[in-house]
């Protein structure tokens, strides 16, 4: 600043001076800095003025109006400033003329470029790149987080999908799971009923044929063709009404179906051979007590001997008995589904008979030929 205001003063003073009248006080010109990319520069009177005008002229020659500094009241000076800027000519012309004298004093300046304020050639470069170094990284960033955002979308479609994914598997182990144990309770079943089945058959292999006897029943029965009983009463008949077989079996296997249709009640079994005399006798007041096996059947439920129930059983037409002495068991079969009802140990000994009781509902029941 102290160099370029040494240059100026010396241009100063080295200017030309024009005096129109009377005698010339050259104003003075000062250098007051950069400002606005350019030198202000000021213009101060040496000497009073009672009606004055400041002119500045550029290099150029054009008129230019500075801005008007404040007027020192107690001297009266005129002083005015402006900024000479770059490409105005570099010279600067100050004048003071006094309009009531009509004179006027003018002082010149000249400065050189290399005074002014330059912008340097890569400033305007480096502010472009430095723009558009900011507008990249703004749109890395953008992108960034824009890439982010849909990672984390990606990210969380997957874990969805995933997990959709594990629960149709799991669904679909559930179902596999449910299909397999279906498959092995219906192969259970019908392993189950292909075995009942096949020991239906095989009992119903051993087939005889009975024969009901007229000579050991109840008196209050009626017998039919030999193979058909009822009751000639409607009132429950004491001691037990039944009609025994006239074959009597201890060995081997021997099988029989009876017709017993929609009755109400009925019984079927064996009895021993003690029962048997004593209905074929004249006291037929009472029977020994645990010499028969037997299947009851009465009010929609089926018992066997001792009270046993025999549940998840419902109602047949036809029931199979089979005697088996092989192994001990009097069994008895559902012939219309072809299943066992329930069997029961083999505890009487000597020979068995077959024995029926049609109960007292009025219907007939009778052994019926047996059908393979």
């Amino acid at each position: 600043m102290g160099k370029l205001a040494a240059v100026i003063f010396i241009f100063v003073l080295v200017s030309t001076h024009h005096l129109t009248a009377g005698d010339g006080h050259d104003p003075l010109l000062v250098l007051d800095g950069y400002e606005d990319d350019g030198i202000r520069l000021k213009c101060f009177s040496v000497r009073l003025f009672s009606e004055v005008q400041v002119l500045w002229t550029d290099g150029r020659g054009d008129n230019l109006t500075g801005t008007p500094l404040t007027t020192d009241i107690t001297t009266a000076n005129a002083s005015s400033s402006i900024i000479l800027k770059p490409g105005s000519g570099n010279s600067m012309s100050c004048k003071i003329i006094d309009k009531l004298l009509k004179t006027s004093t003018e002082s010149s300046v000249v400065i050189a470029n290399a005074f002014f304020p330059a912008t340097s050639p890569w400033l305007a470069a480096f502010i472009v790149i430095l723009l558009l170094g900011v507008f990249l990284v703004i749109a890395a960033i953008y992108k960034l987080r824009k890439n982010s955002k849909m990672t984390t979308r990606e990210k969380n479609a997957q874990e969805e999908l995933q997990k959709e994914i594990d629960d149709l598997k799991e669904e679909l182990d559930e179902e596999e799971d449910r299909f397999q144990k279906e498959n092995q309770d219906m192969l259970a079943r019908i392993g189950k009923d292909i075995k009942a089945q096949l020991n239906f058959r095989r009992a119903q292999s051993n087939a005889v044929n009975i024969t009901l006897d007229e000579k050991c029943k109840h008196p209050s029965l009626i017998i039919k063709d030999k193979n058909r009983v009822m009751s000639s009463t409607q009132k429950e008949i004491l001691p037990k009404g039944m009609v025994v077989a006239m074959e009597g079996f201890s060995e081997k296997k021997h099988y029989w179906e009876v017709e017993v249709g929609d009755k109400s009640e009925w019984e079927l079994g064996v009895v021993c051979e003690e029962i048997r005399n004593t209905l074929s006798s004249s006291t037929r007041n009472t029977f020994p007590k645990g010499n028969l096996l037997s299947l009851r059947f009465s009010q929609g439920e089926y018992t066997l001997t001792g009270g046993i129930d025999v549940r998840n059983c419902k109602p047949c037409s036809v029931v199979g008995v089979f005697l088996d002495f092989e192994f001990g068991m009097l069994s008895f079969f559902d012939v219309e589904e072809k299943c066992l009802l329930k069997s029961l140990p083999l505890e009487l000994s000597g020979n068995l008979y077959p024995f029926f009781s049609p109960g007292s509902d009025g219907k007939w029941l009778g052994v019926r030929p047996v059908y393979t």
